[in-house]
């Protein structure tokens, strides 16, 4: 356990795409040198990140070096097994799973769901005591705590004060072994190994259904091959209704088999989005009865979470082998009884700078956000808002480049200064045929009537190239219809020689074009200058090929050329024009 965020960037990998940002669900996400590394203090470890990233930059942070270590040591070492394991290993029989485990070292395995079924008895001994009608959270997923005790801290109050169902385990294990055991978490959740931190007396280390399948594999180990022995059964006992609780609406089912019908509102929303936008629409003064609220931060449930096999079937699957696996329940287990399962969740608000509306607007207006209706809120810098943005860039979260619309615009801005410092002709066309962007060396290559037109539209956007200059039209369509460039093409336009390069932008959609009038005597000049130094190019290659046998003449060769050189070049003082435009 080397880093402190569960979640952290391998910055080698990351490609600055920043399509981590854009889904966070908190933000948390501070982009350094085009680099998006974790906020720790804003992070919730939903994992989300880890998924979304295209080249796994964002990683879950590995354990698995310190369990090892653990499993050498003389004190038994437990697994808590996530009740998912029914999707992630569903066409494995448990037994086989159990020998697989106890051949990696553990002592034995545990369903956590025997601790979901404790919260469950807890969470509705609650419900049943309170008279007056009040909004009650689960504090059962972690990610969701942290939700509430960093960025909602006015629903933190409606947490349910009991322990995650990890933890309601751990003790439960605790308290059945007499003897010192370590306790180790193995599920589909990242949020655990937070958990873990802040409760480092009862689970020992958290570990994903991921690391336990590469551990596995590097081992050698195949579970399906194994035989299942005597003991190979989950100690002290098998779960029942608690591993409804890795689905959504699984805990609610849970505490409805311990309720009197009607006695409280049940609901369920999975998924941070979703979460998010039903609290903002709650008015806990307006409820007429318990509400209680199951929240799990992965849509559909822990089935889905980021350490979970991401190619599972899909949720409807993954829910089916959970149920499938679940026996049916008319009524509740009987809790432990005795065990201590309350807790307190106090606020984690992040830091925050108070920061005033006329530091906002100078952040806008470095990308270009000088009033209101330049601010597209488009969302392609991840932020829901440019005043969102403006606000990350004065907490040094976020560097002006994210902004779409600023970097379009500049990059506009430096093409069109090249476009209009170019003596050459330049001219990008479609398809069509139709002129995207143009120069004004172009227009005048053109004659009059294209001048005149440039002058009242700059660029000749739209503009018919087949009408403009139908001389032009056979070899931009033979560009785009083979692909193929065409350098330093000479061809007659009225009663002058152009020198035409064309290439392609977008194979067969985009075509850009260089042309030049080498008729004019600037440009007669200059390709008398660009040949005298081809000649001098290709003699001094000769030269060195057989220098024996030319002796002094290579040198008598070079001193004529390069006078010609300098008899065509310009004056002292003139500028020439360069080679790739002469």
């Amino acid at each position: 356990m080397t880093l402190i965020s569960p979640i952290h960037t391998e910055k080698t990998e990351c490609q600055d795409c920043y399509k981590c940002l854009r889904n966070c669900p908190t933000k948390a996400i501070r982009v350094e040198a085009g680099r998006a590394a974790v906020v720790p203090e804003l992070c919730i470890a939903c994992g989300i990140c880890v998924g979304a990233c295209p080249v796994r930059a964002k990683r879950i942070r590995d354990d698995l070096a310190q369990v090892r270590i653990w499993l050498a040591e003389p004190a038994p070492v437990l697994v808590s097994l996530a009740p998912s394991f029914a999707s992630e290993f569903g066409a494995l029989r448990p037994g086989r799973l159990i020998r697989a485990l106890k051949r990696l070292g553990f002592a034995g395995v545990s369903e956590t769901a025997l601790g979901a079924q404790e919260i469950s008895g807890a969470v509705a001994s609650r419900l049943r005591g309170e008279t007056r009608p009040r909004l009650y959270i689960s504090s059962a997923c972690p990610s969701v705590v942290e939700l509430l005790t960093k960025h909602f801290p006015e629903y933190a109050t409606a947490l349910t004060d009991l322990l995650s169902p990890m933890l309601a385990h751990a003790r439960l294990l605790r308290q059945t072994f007499k003897e010192p055991v370590r306790i180790v978490f193995i599920g589909p959740c990242a949020a655990k190994k937070k958990e873990v931190q802040r409760y480092p007396e009862m689970v020992d280390a958290a570990l994903t259904f991921a690391d336990l399948r590469g551990w596995l594999e590097a081992e050698g180990i195949c579970p399906q091959s194994l035989d299942i022995e005597a003991d190979d059964g989950f100690v002290p006992r098998p779960a029942r209704e608690g591993g409804l609780y890795p689905i959504d609406g699984g805990m609610n089912r849970n505490i409805e088999l311990r309720l009197e019908p009607g006695q409280a509102a049940l609901m369920t929303f999975s998924g941070l989005p979703a979460i998010k936008r039903a609290l903002r629409e709650l008015d806990p003064k307006k409820l007429k009865k318990h509400l209680f609220l199951e929240l799990l931060a992965c849509e559909g449930g822990c089935v889905n979470g980021p350490g979970a096999l991401a190619d599972g079937g899909g949720t409807i699957l993954k829910r089916q082998a959970v149920q499938d696996y679940v026996k049916p329940v008319g009524q509740a287990t009987q809790t432990e009884g005795g065990l201590r399962l309350q807790t307190f969740w106090a606020l984690d608000l992040p830091p925050t700078a108070e920061i005033d509306e006329a530091t906002l607007r100078n952040h806008l207006r470095e990308v270009g956000k000088f009033k209101p209706s330049d601010e597209l809120n488009c969302g392609g810098c991840g932020y829901e808002s440019c005043r969102d943005f403006a606000r990350a860039l004065a907490e040094s979260k976020a560097e002006r480049t994210m902004c779409v619309s600023y970097m379009r615009k500049l990059a506009q801005s430096k093409a069109n200064a090249l476009l209009k410092t170019m003596p050459s002709g330049v001219v990008i066309v479609d398809r069509n045929l139709r002129v995207v962007e143009s120069n004004r060396p172009f227009a005048e290559l053109l004659g009059e009537d294209a001048a005149t037109i440039y002058q009242s539209k700059p660029g000749m956007e739209g503009a018919s190239l087949s009408r403009l200059a139908p001389a032009l039209q056979p070899l931009f369509s033979s560009v785009l219809e083979s692909g193929r460039e065409i350098i330093d093409r000479d061809l007659r336009f009225d009663r002058r020689i152009l020198r035409a390069s064309l290439f392609s932008v977008e194979p067969h959609y985009l075509v850009g074009g260089v042309l030049q009038d080498i008729t004019q005597p600037a440009v007669q000049r200059g390709e008398v200058i660009r040949r005298a130094r081809e000649v001098i190019n290709k003699n001094l290659r000769t030269v060195q090929e057989i220098a024996c046998l030319l002796g002094e003449n290579a040198a008598e060769s070079e001193i004529i050329l390069e006078s010609i050189v300098s008899s065509f070049s310009p004056e002292s003082g003139e500028r020439s024009l360069p080679d790739h435009l002469s």
